[in-house]
């Protein structure tokens, strides 16, 4: 099984847990983290910017990178925000089966139960 990261910053902590909730929510992503304050400086329309931000730190399958990125992208307020999904290349083994569980559709079980 193949896993990953994504990398999202954030006008906030706010948008970082709305855009978390409903990626775990959804099982597309097994667990989001959002951390605070990261200072972010880059070029945008010609000009240099120095912004606050917040990064949501997403962790799920391979397998599902495209669907998150274009969930994040529909509930994302910025013009072009950074989605960016690095390969994990290593793990602890029981955390990795964890993602992979909780990534996964979950099974009914039968009527009534």
């Amino acid at each position: 099984m193949a896993y990953c990261v994504l990398l999202v910053t954030c006008p906030n902590p706010e948008v970082g847990e709305r855009i978390a909730r409903v990626l775990v929510e959804k099982r597309l992503a097994a667990c989001g983290n959002v951390t605070t304050p990261v200072t972010s400086v880059y070029r945008w329309k010609g000009k240099v910017q120095r912004d606050a931000e917040a990064l949501l730190v997403l962790k799920t399958r391979r397998t599902l990178v495209a669907t998150c990125v274009r969930r994040i992208r529909a509930l994302h307020p910025y013009e072009l925000p950074e989605i960016i999904a690095l390969p994990v290349v290593g793990g602890l083994k029981d955390y990795l089966n964890w993602v992979d569980s909780e990534t996964r559709p979950r099974t009914r079980g039968p009527r009534g139960a």
